[in-house]
């Protein structure tokens, strides 16, 4: 990042930059080893000035989490088909703009998803809001897909608001690997992210590709259940000997 100490410009531009030199560093380092010293040289100010605009580092973490989630949250809400669309179309395109995102600004999802969940809080709670608004969101399409005429009408409300939970948590294991298909699943720990850098090259899946694996793999199994064809566990079978 070219310095521009000297130069005059909005605050708001100002904070904007520093936010981007601290998600970049908060994904390359972790929040514990992240320095303020290297994310104001990124920046290109001095250190007092991210003090004087961020008042801590625990506050300037917090805003890279809320600038992030709700990033994250707008982008999703904008790739989403019509209300009058198939809530698997509704699902499909969400999912779509979702990976898209997570892959277009994997220090973003680095800081959500592997940073803001294991510090505690206020950051867990950061994170824990802006997943619950994407967990609505799904809670409400597989009701919408229930209530269709040729579904099961009577899913229980736990159930629903279950299903949604485990779609939710499936993508967001997915980002990970879809950013690092060659690595160990991660993809969004520290020293994941800088710049983008992990899960660079021919192997790594588009957003499409990904959010269809989804698709198949958690809605077509969401059919059956709605259609009346629930898996049940097998009988007791005889141990076999080694």
């Amino acid at each position: 990042m070219t310095s521009t100490r000297g130069k005059r410009m909005p605050r708001a531009v100002r904070e904007q930059q520093m936010l981007d030199a601290a998600v970049t560093i908060f994904a390359r380092r972790g929040y514990q080893a992240a320095s303020m010293d290297e994310i104001a040289e990124l920046a290109g100010v001095s250190k007092p000035l991210v003090y004087l605009y961020l008042n801590s580092k625990e506050e300037l973490f917090s805003a890279c989490i809320r600038r992030e989630a709700a990033a994250l949250v707008d982008a999703v809400r904008a790739a989403v088909e019509p209300q009058d669309a198939p809530p698997d179309q509704q699902l499909w395109s969400g999912l779509r703009g979702f990976f898209a995102h997570t892959a277009e600004r994997p220090d973003g999802w680095a800081v959500l998803h592997s940073q803001a969940r294991t510090h505690g809080e206020p950051f867990v709670g950061e994170f824990a809001a802006m997943r619950e608004e994407i967990v609505t969101f799904v809670t409400q399409l597989i009701a919408a897909a229930a209530r269709e005429d040729d579904c099961v009408p009577d899913l229980a409300d736990r159930e629903v608001a279950g299903l949604a939970h485990a779609l939710v948590g499936a993508a967001e294991s997915l980002a990970g690997w879809a950013n690092d298909p060659g690595g160990e699943g991660g993809g969004t720990g520290a020293g994941a992210g800088a710049g983008g850098a992990a899960g660079e090259g021919a192997d790594r899946p588009s957003a499409k590709e990904t959010a269809a694996l989804l698709m198949n793999f958690a809605w077509a199994g969401l059919a059956n259940l709605m259609e009346g064809r629930p898996w049940h566990p097998r009988g007791k079978t005889t141990a076999r000997n080694p």
